[in-house]
């Protein structure tokens, strides 16, 4: 009868401890409280799958984006771009390089000699029997180009980039 009474009351605790955990756990997985919204609809685009990418993307844009291409030189109407503003990923949207840095290289590819803060990621490249440093967007990790060490001042960088890769956004005319 004693041994009964432990394992009801070994029961009945064990019980209550399991209850309460789970109530907490409710409530702090939001279950009893309201519901959160958000107005953030941007996707994690380091999760779209290659399908979904290329529902997004021309063709040109998905070749050179998420396959590492290139585009041929001098074909990309950036590249005779001069006006103040932004290049911006063409996958993401996220703003890459300022035309203040932007210069004629004489490539036949848009060159920036600094991208904005926090735009670009760098990654070494293996392929074509060299040696070189591939520049990616930081959100979407979208192929952009390579940077070299033979640009202008005041850097010595020339970010080389597919113009496919970016779109241009001229700056806002100033009221006066």
């Amino acid at each position: 009868m004693i041994a009964a009474r432990i394992d009801r009351r070994t029961f009945l605790t064990a019980g209550a401890t399991l209850g309460a955990f789970a109530g907490l756990t409710k409530f702090s997985t939001g279950a009893l409280a309201a519901p959160m919204t958000t107005t953030d609809t941007t996707p994690d685009f380091k999760t779209l799958s290659a399908a979904e990418w290329q529902k997004r993307l021309s063709p040109e844009q998905f070749y050179v984006l998420r396959k590492h291409g290139t585009e041929r030189a001098s074909t990309s109407p950036l590249n005779k771009e001069k006006r103040a503003g932004t290049f911006a990923c063409a996958g993401c949207d996220l703003p890459l390089f300022d035309a203040s840095t932007k210069f004629e290289s004489g490539t036949g590819w848009p060159s920036f000699y600094a991208p904005l803060p926090n735009a670009v990621g760098e990654t070494t490249d293996k392929s074509f029997f060299m040696t070189r440093t591939e520049v990616h967007c930081s959100r979407c990790d979208g192929h952009l180009g390579h940077v070299f060490n033979d640009g202008p001042k005041p850097t010595g960088l020339r970010y080389c980039m597919n113009g496919v890769a970016m779109k241009f956004a001229p700056a806002a005319a100033s009221a006066s």
